[in-house]
């Protein structure tokens, strides 16, 4: 349990982001937010007597039957979206090398878009995962929403280090049966395949995969004999930054990397981009807004 001090600390945490994101999530999502996304679909209305002009393709076939007279089917549109934040708390997501963590800034965006989200009157949930799902919170409206999922996202402590995107997709999948917009926010370093789960979600989701990478996984700095532990699965490397030739063969696995998560994604249809945690993103998001 944490103390009293523990929990004004994270408040105050809470209160910084909220204060310096507020500002910015108008500016990511302005001017025509909802044309933006592919989440909205048609509800069924309701059933009534075929009129002159009406489209033959709606016709209720089963009402038409039983009354022996042409009825069609009315819809309107849906009038909210719904948003789901999948963001990445394996261990490789506390990796950062100059003011902030992958995950210090997975939570500051995570709380740019929930409030976009939430000042537009729709509904953001979160799932938080490694190669579990470690915390889902249900989409809900209100500022109350978006605060919960930073206070979450403040303290993830999750159970597992490993990281399976699969998983989550799949649980996004079984959980949330209507079309919604989904933010991936994860460094993508997996060696094993995104898998069938990355589909289905695909298919039924408007699936968008943020990177978030440190500069220094891009382009390793020459600073001598260097001890590398993965985050993920322990394992200690000791790695010589002196020799060009490693330098260059990392960059090589980076390049490599970032390609399968960009391919991965495009074969299903998903858009992508990639984010520096030490750049701001706010103009990164726009102009990647505006081209959807």
């Amino acid at each position: 349990m944490k103390t009293s001090e523990e929990v004004q600390a994270i408040l105050r945490k809470v209160r910084r982001i909220e204060l310096k994101t507020k500002g910015l999530s108008a500016q990511i999502f302005s001017g025509g937010y909802r044309t933006k996304f592919k989440g909205r679909g048609m509800l069924f209305s309701e059933v009534r007597p075929y009129q002159y002009g009406d489209d033959v393709r709606n016709i209720d076939w089963n009402v038409t039957a039983r009354t022996n007279e042409p009825h069609v089917k009315l819809f309107e549109e849906e009038r909210e979206l719904t948003f789901m934040l999948l963001v990445d708390v394996s261990g490789s997501s506390f990796f950062g090398t100059q003011s902030q963590t992958k995950q210090e800034f997975a939570a500051e965006l995570a709380a740019s878009l929930a409030f976009s989200v939430v000042e537009n009157s729709d509904k953001i949930g979160a799932i938080l995962y490694s190669d579990r799902v470690e915390h889902y919170i249900p989409p809900k409206k209100g500022k109350a929403q978006a605060l919960q999922i930073i206070r979450h996202l403040m303290q993830p402590r999750p159970q597992s280090k490993g990281t399976s995107l699969a998983a989550a997709c799949r649980y996004l999948t079984n959980i949330q049966q209507r079309r919604c917009t989904a933010f991936v926010l994860s460094d993508f370093w997996q060696d094993t395949p995104h898998g069938e789960g990355l589909k289905i979600a695909a298919q039924r989701h408007d699936l968008i995969g943020m990177h978030l990478h440190d500069e220094k996984e891009e382009h390793l700095p020459a600073v001598g004999l260097l001890p590398l532990r993965d985050a993920e699965t322990g394992e200690l490397l000791w790695v010589d930054t002196d020799s060009a030739d490693v330098r260059a063969a990392h960059s090589r696995l980076y390049q490599t990397n970032l390609e399968n998560f960009r391919q991965a994604f495009w074969r299903h249809g998903a858009d992508t981009l990639s984010l520096n945690i030490e750049k701001p993103y706010a103009k990164t998001l726009m102009e990647f807004f505006k081209k959807r």
